[in-house]
């Protein structure tokens, strides 16, 4: 079978196996060193916000996804609980380089977005970096609107960090 025909098998599940923690901060690493240069303390700021979920999230109000493609882990999203009541936080949306146009990055803010839902929350932000286009194109097509931006220089870069929003009561995206 050619790769053309190939069809992957596509899970989406929640990371809650042994080695999904870990390998969402590897990945992310990994990722953003080949595709943009960033150093190692973009790892670390992604290692923090995996370990502050692994050791003290609440299962009723956050979680966290992987996706599998033919076995593999391939894509992560996590959802924690923002700084006020009713206001949760995507973060770390991820899809590897080569699971990239399976539809994996909408598959997991959809999934995240409805469990937003179902905990009650009514609105969720996320802050990324404008250099995030594909990211970026997906939030939007949920409906998340661009809050504030601002320079700064981080991971070894000037950057244009970004903050999104979406009110869960007034969108109901479909995809």
């Amino acid at each position: 079978m050619s790769q053309e025909e190939h069809q992957p098998d596509v899970v989406v599940r929640r990371a809650d196996r042994p080695g999904d923690l870990g390998w969402v901060v590897m990945a992310h690493g990994e990722v953003y060193d080949e595709q943009f240069g960033w150093n190692a303390a973009f790892e670390a700021l992604v290692a923090k916000i995996v370990a502050d979920y692994g050791t003290a999230h609440d299962p009723a109000r956050e979680a966290a996804w992987i996706a599998d493609v033919d076995g593999e882990r391939a894509g992560c999203v996590f959802l924690v609980a923002g700084d006020e009541p009713g206001v949760a936080k995507l973060r770390i949306l991820l899809v590897t380089p080569k699971a990239r146009g399976l539809g994996l990055g909408s598959r997991l803010v959809e999934e995240c977005l409805a469990f937003a839902r179902a905990a009650s929350y009514r609105q969720v932000t996320l802050w990324t970096n404008d250099v995030l286009v594909s990211a970026r194109k997906i939030y939007q097509g949920f409906g998340f609107t661009l809050a504030d931006q601002a320079p700064h220089h981080s991971f070894g870069h000037d950057l244009v960090g970004q903050n999104w929003t979406l009110d869960l009561h007034a969108t109901r995206a479909e995809h």
